[in-house]
């Protein structure tokens, strides 16, 4: 069995959970995960099983796409609700100037990673040294947002939420954490669901309970995404039968001797059957393997 399943991760699980529940249920150890989720967001959470295992390595860096809820008036050490309050501020804002912000941190922008991150430094994951009280400098990171958009604001309560379209590796809570700051009133996150991942959307979500139902009923392959979902960004190129030969043993093929659909650094190759093969990178002037995704076992 092999593929995706687009998983709609709990609150209260974390990523890796997903996968301890998934292989109980499966009673299979090969999975693996795209794009981890803390444990108080729900949403997409791609699940690779199988021989798409394979896949997990060479994912494009595609935008990712959020619900944040927020509330306004403090902060925390972790940056979410979830935290010890830190501070408590008594300025309150208006929704016009929550929207005359929002410019500010769209397109490439710098953010610090939080301390409760999974981030490394000197071989220590960030969130030990803050669960032993140890603070330690961070680089900035660039990241991109490429939509941030204000879908409801209380100014009663000083709670609204934020949808967020942004570049892998951008942290939601962060960007919540910066806005208050920006604002002179503090901010956390207070809810996260991802409704995009890797081009898989809420709509292509599965849950536990139908998991199961589909194991009894013997009809899990239905559940089963093609990994090439996961790489619609690159262009498709298909091979005649002699190039499929060549290519499946890792012959390098001249691009002048191919039916190029566009000019592409990388591309979904399939074969004269129609079978996905995996990912090729052009480099010059030639084809070659990126990464096999049948070798051993078929993962389309």
């Amino acid at each position: 069995m092999n593929g995706i399943l687009c998983m709609y991760k709990p609150e209260g699980f974390t990523s890796f959970d997903v996968i301890a529940k998934l292989r109980g249920i499966l009673q299979m150890r090969r999975l693996g995960h795209a794009g981890t989720l803390d444990p108080m967001a729900t949403g997409v959470l791609p699940v690779f099983v199988g021989g798409a295992t394979r896949a997990c390595d060479i994912l494009p860096n595609q935008e990712k796409s959020y619900l944040a809820r927020f509330a306004l008036g403090y902060e925390t050490d972790t940056q979410d609700s979830t935290g010890t309050v830190t501070n408590r501020y008594d300025r309150q804002v208006t929704r016009q100037q929550l929207l005359e912000l929002l410019p500010r941190f769209t397109g490439r922008i710098s953010q610090i990673p939080p301390m409760y991150s999974a981030v490394s430094v000197d071989g220590r994951r960030l969130y030990e040294l803050a669960r032993q009280g140890v603070e330690v400098e961070r680089k900035p990171r660039t990241v991109t947002m490429d939509r941030l958009e204000l879908r409801q604001f209380d100014e009663a309560s000083q709670t609204g939420t934020l949808f967020l379209a942004c570049s892998k590796g951008t942290y939601v809570r962060t960007i919540l954490h910066d806005l208050g700051r920006a604002l002179g009133c503090g901010g956390v996150m207070t809810g996260l669901e991802r409704q995009s991942s890797c081009g898989l959307t809420l709509e292509d979500c599965v849950t536990f309970a139908q998991v199961e139902a589909a194991r009894d009923a013997g009809t899990l392959s239905e559940l089963l995404l093609p990994v090439d979902r996961m790489f619609a960004a690159y262009p498709a190129l298909h091979l005649n039968p002699a190039q499929s030969r060549m290519y499946r043993n890792g012959v390098k093929l001249s691009l002048d001797r191919l039916t190029l659909p566009e000019q592409s650094e990388k591309y979904r190759i399939y074969g004269d059957t129609g079978c996905f093969f995996g990912i090729g990178r052009t480099e010059e002037g030639l084809l070659r393997v990126d990464k096999n995704l049948t070798a051993g076992e078929d993962a389309s």
